[in-house]
Formats: C-alpha cells, structure tokens, sequence
C-alpha cells in the first residue's frame, strides 16, 4: 500500500534511507583490549588508547572483523577482501582523538539485500555499504548545573554502520526493516539489537517529491533515534514538514536534525556536511585488512539458519500460516521457544499457544521469552496432553496457570489434581442418561426441532462432569441418544 502525504498542489511521497550503526558483538574494543560491557561506572573501561594518550597506537580486533563480515554474509552482501580505515576529521567533543577511525572508500561490506514481508508483498531494500568505525564517548550534562562531565566508556567500541539505499517509501517500511535487520544482526549473534541500551541507533534520511517524479530532492538526516516507534514517527513528522514547506513556496536545506519525542518534531541541529568535508585519508597508524577467500568460506560454513530461510521451514515442515510464521521468527529466541515446544508436541497447536497464551502472560508482566515462567519442555508436554485428548483446551487453561503461577510438570499436575480427561465412552453414556432422565422438557424441545438445546445439555455435561469430559465425545453421544 502506497504512502502517500496529500498537498495542495498534489500528492507527495516519501523517500528514506537508514544508516543503521549496530554495535558489534565483542568482548573488548575495535582498537584496544578496554571492556565492552554496559552499565560499568563511568571511564572504567579506558585504556591508554581510547584515551588518545601521546604514543598510543591502535590494533585492530580480529573478532571485529571476523562479526562485520559474519554480517554482511548474513545480508547476502560482497564481502570486499580490501578494506581500509581512514580517518574522519570530524570534531568530537567526547573522542580524545579529535578524529574518528572509520571507512569510506573500501568499506569491508558492498551491497546487499534484506527483504520485508509487507502486507502488500514482499520487499527487497538494497543496502549500500557496511563498515566498521569506533564509537565516541558520551557527554554527561545533567551531573552539574555548570558543567558538563565526559565518560569515555564507550569510546572507541566497535560499530557496524549499515547504509541502506533510498529505497523504503513510508515509516511502516523504515519499522519493519529495523526489525528485520536487528532480528538478523541477533540471529547471528553480531549484535544484541538493544535499542535502549544505545547498542542499535539509526540516522534516518529523509526527503519528499512529488508523487511520479524520478530524481531525488534534497534530504535531511535526523541523528540517533533509539526506538523503532520513534523512526517511524520521526521519519512521519518530517515528510510532513517539507511538504508543508515546498507547499509554502520553501526549499529543503540539507542539514542535520534532532527528534524530539516529548513534542513529537525535528529540530535543527547543523548543516549536513558531505563526506569531503570530513577530509578522509587513510590512517597511518593502521595496514589495509586484507582477507583470503577462505577466511570468508570459513565464517560463511557456520552461519546459523537465518529468519527467511526459517521460516519457509515453519511454514513447509509444521504447516503454519504465513503470519503464524512470521511471528515466531520475528526473534531467535522466540523461534527457539516455539521449535523446542513444537517437536515434542503438535506444531500448529504449540504455534497457536506460544502466540496466544503465553505471549499474554509474557506481555503482562513485562517478560521476555528467556524469563517465561513455563519452559518450552513444559508447554510441549502440555500442548501433547491436549493433542493426544488426555485433557480438554479448557482443562489444559487451569494447568497452565498453575504452570505459571506454581511451576511444575503438567502431566503430574494433572495426576495431582485428577484433571484427566473423561474418554470412557460407557461412563459419558451413564452421564448424558442421567441428564436426559433428570430433563425431559428440554429433551422434547429438541426433538420437536429446537436443535440449540443442545448447547444447553453440553454445558450442563461440562458442569457435571467438571469440564473433564471429552467435550467431541460429548456432543457426538448426546446427538445420538436424544435423536
């Protein structure tokens, strides 16, 4: 479905492109052995080199290199055997430096593709480039009225920086790549895709023509968004504010900009500088990275199953809808949760139950799936006990919830408590004898046509038998006896 903003002179489309800067997976830093980790107190993870101490020189982290070419085979992007660091002059109020090591002409990923599942259709969004480049560090003004304080802790950890072309066309497509990219970068284990702790930021590009033009008009990047909804409504703010502009008789200057969440605008934050304003040249402290192909084949012989192919396997081997699908891969360990549950018991079902129930559960108290309180092995068991009629959905509800709130093994909950289904056909026909004997009323009716009442006899079976019996046993046996 086309995103289309509605002007006086006409209609207007929207044109963006992301700049995605994922922090790479790494126990230390892309040029010192300083830790990586979050929420360490401030500048305890400095070494002499993030501080840009006189005669420190960087070394290149192996494992960085080896997690930036993980990804750009994960995103069936050219793996580039040359690459080269340079320098971006750039000042950095918070990067000792006075520069950022980072890559422009030889970046260590060219193109590649990721592709959305939209409700219109798949789509196929081309991505320009990935390269790597340090972090700098942050700026502290809230720790004095007068004074703003420096924590270095990240500078100089490992960025992915992953470009995309101008390709999407509307904020739902800038969420839904976002999503897409962070369930790949988790799925290969490169990045942890957490938004809030600053690992995954997004500059987002930004511009409008009107709808059936071809050339591009002139753009504006906005910095450091942290959250999917923010995108998409950053990138809804500002289409809307150049079009408001060109319909003003205005013009587009190309700058750089600032979301403000609180009142829901873009604010002017500098002029966008083009890449020869930062004066790029290779940095002399640092050789050109040069790999052989079979480092390249190596990495690639242990990538993981990725969520497209996986979910063509959910759909073709369990049988599960294409949404059902989707939702389930939407994240490697919600996949993980569902196939473990799946494989012991009835997919469809256990899809339906990791969707539905325990999603509910999940989204009341604020759990991810690795905190479920009822582990995959359990709600297997459970989905199983339904499938093969040793309890009813509605008995299986009640054990779930003593799963959640108690813990346990279902089957023995259910032996504990004598929740085994009713399946005995000789003592469903005592029950529904009695019911018709004790109803004769009720039993006129519906043989004189009233079929709903049978509705009613079910119910009362149900109560009668404490929701343990089989509830198509049920209805099969009563249609025949009061026939």
């Amino acid at each position: 479905m086309s995103y289309i903003l509605e002007g006086e002179t006409g209609e207007w489309e929207v044109v963006i492109g992301l700049e995605v800067h994922a922090q790479i997976m790494s126990k230390a830093k892309l040029f010192s052995g300083a830790a990586t980790e979050f929420g360490a107190a401030p500048n305890t993870q400095v070494s002499l080199v993030d501080a840009a101490m006189p005669g420190m020189l960087p070394v290149i982290n192996k494992i960085c290199i080896e997690q930036a070419v993980r990804t750009g085979l994960g995103l069936n992007a050219k793996i580039n055997l040359r690459s080269v660091f340079e320098r971006k002059n750039y000042f950095y109020p918070d990067l000792p430096q006075g520069y950022q090591i980072s890559q422009f002409q030889e970046p260590i990923v060219g193109e590649g593709i990721v592709t959305l599942d939209m409700p219109e259709g798949p789509r196929e969004i081309g991505i320009e480039r990935l390269h790597m480049e340090q972090d700098a560090g942050k700026s502290l003004h809230d720790q004095d009225p007068n004074l703003t304080f420096i924590d270095l802790n990240r500078s100089g950890i490992a960025l992915m920086e992953i470009v995309s072309n101008p390709d999407l066309r509307s904020p739902a497509e800038a969420g839904e790549y976002i999503l897409k990219l962070r369930a790949i970068l988790r799925y290969l284990g490169t990045c942890d895709g957490n938004m809030e702790q600053g690992s995954l930021r997004c500059d987002a590009n930004v511009s409008v023509r009107i709808r059936g033009e071809v050339a591009l008009r002139t753009r504006t990047e906005i910095k450091n968004i942290n959250s999917v909804r923010f995108v998409m409504a950053a990138i809804e703010h500002e289409a809307r504010r150049q079009v408001d502009i060109y319909e003003n008789g205005g013009s587009i200057i190309q700058e750089t900009r600032l979301y403000d969440a609180d009142k829901d605008e873009t604010r002017s934050m500098r002029s966008k500088e083009e890449a020869h304003d930062y004066r790029y040249f290779p940095d002399p402290d640092l050789l050109p990275i040069v790999l052989d192909q079979e480092f390249v084949d190596d990495i690639k012989a242990t990538l993981p199953e990725l969520p497209d192919v996986k979910k063509s396997r959910f759909i073709n081997d369990f049988g599960l809808s294409a949404d059902d699908a989707t939702t389930l891969i939407s994240d490697v360990e919600i996949a993980n949760f569902f196939e473990s549950a799946a494989i012991i018991s009835e997919p469809k079902l256990a899809a339906n139950w990791v969707i539905h129930e325990l999603f509910a559960i999940l989204n009341r108290d604020g759990l991810s799936i690795a905190k479920s309180p009822v582990s995959s092995v359990n709600l297997g068991k459970l989905v199983g006990l339904i499938a093969d009629n040793t309890i009813s959905g509605r008995i299986a509800k009640d054990v779930f919830e003593i799963m959640i709130n108690e813990g346990g093994d279902p089957a023995s909950i259910i032996e504990d408590k004598g929740l085994k289904q009713i399946t005995n056909t000789s003592e469903i026909e005592g029950m529904i004898d009695e019911l018709i004997d004790a109803n004769p009323e009720q039993t006129q009716q519906y043989r004189e046509g009233n079929i709903k009442v049978a509705g009613w006899f079910v119910g009362q079976m149900m109560t009668a038998s404490s929701g343990k019996a089989n509830p198509q046993m049920v209805n099969e046996l009563l249609k025949k006896k009061l026939s």
